[in-house]
């Protein structure tokens, strides 16, 4: 029995693998194609190709769960197609213990993936992102991203931030009571100092009724709750926080009385990925003993392909709803994943 589940096992995780790193090379080397498009006199082609290294922490992480479906396809119906599966069942072997066989690997790759989330791809991403930006915007054009704040009356954006505590291209919109701008600066560079912030070079516009005043300082104190960790948050897309830092900053935004809608949705996609990984392996799994026990291979690729699109297309589709109508969206990150359970359950009962 132990070496019927190594080879098994060992079946499914090369399949698996060997998804991921073809999804992984065509991801590449399309990203790097459309990174090159943007090259400028600063974003240089070795750069391009440097953002494709770094952001590939968080691609290994999105293509996780859609390897492993396509992967177990492969895998289990590889197995099929040379009646292996066929003799191990009449050997004695019940489908409910093939499924664990092919569950395993997968679990591997759902660790991994959870590592990486983590502890890996919020870091890489932030690093490639911060370094596009400073060098594609040289600090003082502004970036096409997210970057914008909210604390009290003063609205801020921010071009680049940089992980040690320094961000470039500060621009600060003051609002009175009655929601009349009252001053706007721009700041070259300020620098994380000891629960406060020291501004340099900093142009500031002031307006007073019909008059407006412009001043040029060298350098001011900036008095904020926006920690260096919150603006290296601020600059990358909720998707590609951590849970850490989601649940960090959704507080933040909690007691500043902003929205936090689309952090919770990212925070619950990525707490409950793994669950919708295993899901997904059990889809997989369900149609190898039911609908596509004797179809070619190209087929069950073709299926898997589908089949992932349509829930990931589902995903895409409650989580904005949710969003827009106002319903948790915890339910929205759980309906799909209800929904390959119970149809992994019936065809698995269906194939006894």
């Amino acid at each position: 029995m132990h070496k019927i589940t190594r080879y098994v096992s060992r079946t499914v995780f090369t399949a698996i693998a060997l998804t991921l790193l073809v999804f992984l090379a065509l991801d590449f080397i399309f990203g790097l194609i459309s990174q090159l498009e943007k090259v400028t006199e600063n974003y240089t082609a070795f750069e391009a190709f440097k953002y494709m290294v770094f952001t590939m922490p968080r691609r290994l992480y999105d293509y996780i769960p859609y390897s492993c479906l396509i992967g177990c396809l492969a895998g289990l119906g590889l197995l099929a197609s040379s009646s292996e599966l066929t003799i191990i069942r009449a050997a004695g072997v019940s489908v409910k213990r093939i499924a664990w066989m092919a569950l395993r690997p997968a679990l591997v790759f759902i660790l991994i993936a959870m590592t990486v989330g983590e502890f890996v791809a919020p870091y890489t991403e932030q690093m490639a992102d911060n370094r596009r930006n400073f060098l594609r915007y040289n600090h003082t054009q502004k970036a096409p991203q997210n970057m914008w704040n909210r604390e009290g009356g003063e609205f801020m954006y921010v071009n680049a931030v940089l992980p040690n505590g320094v961000v470039y291209g500060l621009t600060r919109y003051q609002f009175n009571d009655q929601h009349q701008l009252e001053s706007a600066s721009f700041t070259r560079q300020a620098t994380y100092q000891d629960n406060f912030w020291q501004e340099e070079d900093i142009s500031i516009t002031y307006l007073a009724g019909d008059s407006i005043r412009n001043e040029v300082i060298p350098s001011r104190r900036w008095e904020t709750n926006l920690t260096p960790n919150l603006f290296n948050i601020l600059v990358l897309a909720p998707e590609d926080i951590s849970l850490r830092n989601l649940h960090y900053y959704i507080d933040y935004l909690n007691k500043q009385n902003l929205t936090s809608s689309s952090y919770s949705l990212a925070f619950w996609q990525k707490t409950l990925q793994p669950l919708a990984t295993a899901a997904l392996v059990l889809v997989a799994i369900s149609f190898i003993f039911g609908p596509l026990r004797s179809v070619t291979m190209g087929q069950r690729i073709f299926t898997g392909v589908v089949f992932g699109i349509v829930f990931l297309l589902l995903q895409n589709l409650l989580g904005p709803s949710s969003l827009v109508f106002g319903f948790p969206p915890l339910i929205a990150v759980m309906i799909p994943i209800v929904l390959c359970v119970a149809l992994g359950i019936y065809l698995l009962n269906r194939a006894r």
